[in-house]
Formats: structure tokens, sequence, C-alpha cells
């Protein structure tokens, strides 16, 4: 137990010092979360300066900021939405999660470091931050579908971490992890996520509104945190992270419809608490160590954050969100934090790695939470780069795939359709199961199997094995030919349920189905294939897995590459159709039409263009003598000009040097959150909920 003295010396000890450096940080317009965790390493045992601070007594306070942060998230974050946001941060991060955990074991084999380790590596570097990012967001004051997706995939992502742990416990105490363990396992969370959200519903959304009745905000206060510290007390005990619970609370409170009430009651405690979580990080970095492992820090940094953007920026956009978002999600969940520390520490309670990982993942973290803010920042700048550089194929089927998605998610469900869908994914999850379990089962058992083979066939021992990975090969080929034939198949389902195939005249829909197809079925490959990988890389030598999901992928790239050629084809008949129908229209209606009123002749004519929305500038538009590059209007906000009509003139598929015009019919098309987001800016209004600063 630790005395009031020890505890008050320690806390004014964190505050004090926390507090010079934020206003340093703040007089510097840097972070605060930087000047925080500078605080924690000036005042941390690592660094000879006369203050050190009870690492412990930190370090508990600390439990308490995680804790708070994610109730606070919570608040803001409903059941509601993250069920919206669920498939798109379930995919993408099963995607990045994957890549990370391959990534992680090919470097940490590379080091020469064991399988164990370099699994257990693989699992650090996987899992981003959920409470660094909360502030870093609430810091830069991000809001909108960015904070929604980042997230959606930060809690999936801490599901997925409870997951790992309990294999990587099952592997190191060589007891394995059988298929009915990971079921039990998988059904244990299930089965708490159920119960909880299920019984809480029932219950806390009428306490609040109870409590809420009584008009005492500091009953509210203590109220809505003991309802969070129960929750997470609750989730811990069954094995569960606090901060998993923590946000659970916080979502149940919000279905009060009292949230922004209590967090705005919330808002002191929880900062202050979350100051001292940012010092408690500052405090285990060591410099010493750091440059012990230099080598494996800096690789392991530059893997965390190049890996994170690219696996998250990938399975954001293919779950249909624009470049700009998918690229401020990966840029926003670079970083490691709090789970690859308890990552970290499993493996050496389980003596399945050396001392010297836990301090490499410390120092990953400590770097990838400075790097953080900035690269938060910078996010809206790079977004802007990427979309400039891209070729015009790329960038005409970055805009309009967005729409696709939409449109298919808001297809009229046809029960045949449903059900062949969902067989075939069943299929698709199968054929991936059993390739996993030969690959696997081949490995563990090869050398018995072998010794069976020659013992009965009389064989040499290299022939044996020769002979029994051929046998596995044969019976494996047909699992994976099934795999890219049923994502073929799904793809080509999802493709025509967005577009119909027509019947008996020109189908004027084949260009944006065929795109749309191929994306698809890369996107079924990458979601199944990654995962497949990171699960079989262990037991095949070198990195074979990988490199034939590569070889299939850049297949599916060429073909992809081609579609998108064929639909710049498309796009510019179609923006002479546009420009025509825009002219008919002149006469009829001057104003800027909404989207009920969108040129439905076109879209009728030449589908795949989403819904083509005319929008005219008047002289007060602050577009008006700017050129589409200056204005920059696809990247800020996704959509894209497709046409002008400028008086008697006409503009069809623009380019990036066209000066606007008072008077000017623009052509605009993507999904409609991107259209409406793009009247604003050539209205000159903000735009609704801007994502992140430019």
């Amino acid at each position: 137990m630790h005395d009031a003295h020890d505890f008050l010396l320690a806390l004014a000890m964190v505050l004090c010092v926390a507090a010079v450096t934020s206003v340093v940080f703040q007089r510097l317009h840097q972070p605060i979360v930087l000047g925080y965790i500078i605080a924690g390493l000036i005042i941390g045992p690592h660094v000879p300066i006369p203050l050190v601070a009870d690492a412990a007594i930190v370090h508990t306070l600390s439990e308490l900021g995680v804790i708070l942060l994610m109730f606070s998230l919570g608040l803001e974050f409903s059941l509601r939405k993250l069920w919206q946001v669920g498939p798109t941060a379930g995919l993408t991060a099963i995607i990045q999660c994957s890549l990370m955990i391959w990534l992680g074991f090919v470097v940490g084999r590379a080091f020469g470091w064991t399988s164990r380790e370099s699994i257990f590596t693989g699992a650090i570097i996987a899992i981003s931050s959920t409470t660094i990012i909360a502030k870093a967001f609430d810091e830069q004051g991000i809001q909108g579908k960015l904070r929604e997706i980042v997230v959606g995939v930060l809690i999936v992502e801490d599901l997925i971490a409870i997951l790992l742990m309990a294999t990587l416990t099952a592997i190191s105490t060589g007891a394995g992890l059988s298929a009915g363990q990971l079921t039990l396992t998988v059904g244990r969370l299930a089965l708490f996520l159920v119960g909880l959200v299920g019984v809480g519903l029932l219950v806390i959304p009428r306490t609040v509104r109870a409590v809420h009745r009584l008009q005492r905000p500091e009953t509210l206060l203590v109220a809505s945190i003991g309802i969070c510290f129960a929750i997470a007390l609750l989730a811990q005990s069954f094995g569960y992270s606090v901060a998993l619970g923590a946000f659970l609370a916080g979502s149940l409170v919000a279905e009060s419809g009292k949230e922004k009430d209590v967090e705005h009651l919330v808002q002191p405690v929880r900062d202050m608490f979350a100051a001292i979580f940012f010092v408690s990080v500052g405090m285990i970095i060591d410099p010493a160590l750091i440059a012990q492992h230099w080598l494996a820090v800096v690789v392991l940094t530059v893997v965390v954050i190049l890996g994170k953007l690219v696996g998250v920026a990938l399975g954001v956009f293919l779950t249909g969100s624009g470049t700009r978002t998918a690229i401020q999600s990966g840029m926003s969940l670079a970083q490691i934090g709090e789970f690859s520390f308890i990552i970290a520490g499993l493996g050496l309670s389980l003596n399945a790695t050396g001392q010297f990982l836990y301090p490499i993942a410390v120092a990953v973290s400590a770097i990838t939470t400075l790097t953080t803010p900035f690269l938060i920042r910078a996010s809206g700048p790079v977004a802007n780069m990427v979309d400039r550089k891209l070729p015009k194929p790329l960038q005409t089927f970055a805009v309009l795939y967005g729409s696709w998605v939409e449109e298919l998610r808001s297809a009229p469900p046809r029960q045949t359709a449903g059900a062949k869908i969902r067989r075939k994914i069943r299929l698709l999850l199968l054929d991936a199961a059993l390739l996993a379990a030969i690959i696997i089962g081949t490995s563990v058992w090869l050398d018995r199997i072998a010794a069976a083979v020659e013992s009965s066939i009389g064989l040499d021992a290299p022939v044996a094995r020769l002979l029994v990975i051929g046998l596995a090969s044969a019976l494996a080929t047909p699992f994976c030919v099934g795999v890219v034939q049923v994502a073929r198949a799904l793809g080509t389902l999802l493709a025509e349920t967005a577009f119909p195939a027509a019947e008996g005249r020109l189908d004027r829909a084949a260009a944006p189905r065929r795109a749309l197809l191929v994306t698809l079925q890369l996107a079924s490959v990458l979601i199944v294939g990654a995962p497949l990988v990171a699960l079989t890389q262990p037991f095949l030598p070198g990195i074979l897995g990988a490199a034939a999901l590569l070889v299939l992928l850049i297949v599916l790239g060429v073909a992809f590459w081609r579609s998108a050629t064929n639909l710049q084809g498309h796009v510019r008949a179609g923006s002479q159709v546009i420009v025509a129908a825009l002219a008919a229209q002149a006469h009829h209606d001057r104003k800027a039409a909404p989207h009920g009123r969108a040129l439905k002749t076109v879209h009728a004519i030449l589908p795949g263009l989403g819904e083509p929305t005319p929008v005219r500038l008047e002289r007060s538009s602050p577009a008006v003598g700017r050129t589409l590059a200056e204005l920059n209007l696809r990247g800020m906000t996704g959509a894209t000009v497709l046409a002008i009509r400028r008086g008697e003139e006409q503009v069809v598929v623009p380019t990036a040097n066209e000066l606007l015009r008072a008077g000017d019919v623009l052509a605009l098309a993507g999904t409609h959150e991107a259209i409406d987001a793009a009247r604003a800016v050539l209205d000159g209004s903000p735009p609704p909920e801007q994502a992140a600063p430019a």
C-alpha cells in the first residue's frame, strides 16, 4: 500500500511538471500530448533529473485516464453509430491486423528472433492505441465520418487483441489452440458482449434519464462515472480490457439521450487523468535501452507507420470511403499503445519472449505516439497530393467507386440474390479454413506422417518428406482455385446487383460493372488471403504464402487497370450526354438542383456515373476566377466535375487548369455526402462535419 504522503507527492509532481510542459508546448504551437510525454521523461527513472515520481502510483492513476478517455469516446459513439460503421471497421481491421502480424513475424525472423518471439512481435505492432488517438482527435477537433471510422476500427482491433492474447497464451503454454478452444474463446466474448449490451440497454439509459431529472449535476456526474467504473470492472473480471468495458459503458449512457450533459460534466475529470496517462507513457521510455536496440526500434517504427497506413487506407477505401478519408484514417492509426504493452508483458510472463522485446515495444510506442499528432495534421495535405498524383483513370474510379458502394448498399434486397451471396461467402470462408488446416496440419505432423510413409512403403526419409509435401500441395490446390473462383462469383453477384445486365439491347453498364467486379474480386481475395497468410506464415518456409498472394493480386491488379481505363472512356461518353442534358434543362431551371432533381436521364442512359448533380456558380461563389486545381474540389470533398455548361460552350471532362466563371453549371459526381460537401465549398460555406484540417 502507498501512504498518503507518497501518493500526494507523486500526484503533485506529475501534475506540476505536466502543467509546465503543456504551457511550453502550447506556446510553441505543438500538440499537448507531446508535452505530457516529455513531462513523463523528466520525472521518470531513466533521465538524470532530480525529479522522480513513484512509477507504481502513476501507473495506477493512468489506468483511470484510460477508462475515462474510453468512456468519453463511447459517449460520442453510440451503439447505433457502431452498427453503421461495423462492416467498414470490421473488414478494415481484419486487413490491417493481418498485414501487421505478417510483417512483424517477418521482421522478427529477419533479426534472428525465435518463432514465438516473432509471433508476439506481429501481435504487438498489430493493435493501434485508442487512448492516444482519442486524445489527439479531441485536441485537433476532428469529428464526422473520419472519427466514426477510426473509432470503429479501434473497437474491432480491441476485440482482435483479446483473441490474440488467448491464442498466444495457448501457444506459449504448449497446449496449442484447437478449433474447439478458439470457438469457445470467440463464443465467450460474443456472449459477454451480447449479455452486457442487452441488459445494459434495459437498465442504464433509464437510470441515467432518472438521475438527469433530479437536476443535480454532481449526482449525474457521480452516477455516470460510477457506471463507467462498474462496467470496466465487470469487463476486467471476465478477462477483457477495461478500455472495452469503459467504451461500452459510454455507448450505453449515450443511448439515454443525455450524453451531451454527461460529457460536459466528465470532461474536466477526464482531461486530468488523461494527462497522467500520457505522463506515464513518458516515464517508461528508457533512452539506454532504445540505444541498445536502436535498429529494431527504427525498423519496427517504419513498419508500423507505413504498414498501418497502407493496410487501413486500403481497407477503408475498399469498403466505400473516398481516397481522402482512407488516407486520413491510415495516418491516424499509425501507432501502437496500451495493448502492445499488455501483449509484450504477456510474452514475458509466459517466458515466450526475451527481456529485449518489452523495451522495444515501449520505444516503438513512444516514438509513434510522438509522430501521431503530426501525421494527423499532415493527413489532409498528403491526401491532396496523392489525389493529384494519381493517373486520371484512377482518379475517376476513386470518385465513382464510393457512389457504387453506396448504390449497392441502398439496392432493394432480393431474397434469391441475398441467399446466393451468403452461400458464396460461406463457401469462401470454408475454402480458406480448409486450406489453412491443410497447411498447418502438414507442417505440424510432417515428420510423423513422413516416418509412417517411410516405414510402410520403404522410401528414404527425404523422399518420403517430399512425397508428403507433394500430396499436401495437390490436396490444397483445389481449395486455392476455389478461393479465386468463389471470389469471382461473389464479385459477379454483387456487381450485377448494383448494375443489372441489360436484356435485348446494348449493355451500357458493362464498363462500370466490370470495374466493380474486378475491385470486389480483389477485395474478397485480400480479405480472405491476408488473414490466411498471417495465420500460415509460421508454418511455411520463407514468404511462400505471401508471394503466392502477391502474384494473385498483381494479376487482378492488371485486370483492374484495364477496367479503370475502359471506365474512363465510359465517363467521357457520359460527360457528353450530361452537357446535352444540361443544355436542355437550362431554360427550365437556372438554379442548382438538389439530389432529387439530379440528371435522371443520364443515370438511366449511362449507369455507373452515380447521380450527376448540376450546381450553378453564382457571382458570389469563392470558386469564380479559380481553376479546378486551385479549388482542389475532388481532393477536399471526394466529388469530381464531370462536365461544365458555360452558355453555349461545352467543357467535357475538364482539366485541372479549367478556369471557373460566374454562371457556369458544373455537373458533380460522387456519393451524396461528397456532393453535399462540394456544394458547400462552391457556395462558400464550411463543409458539413469537416473531417480534419486540410
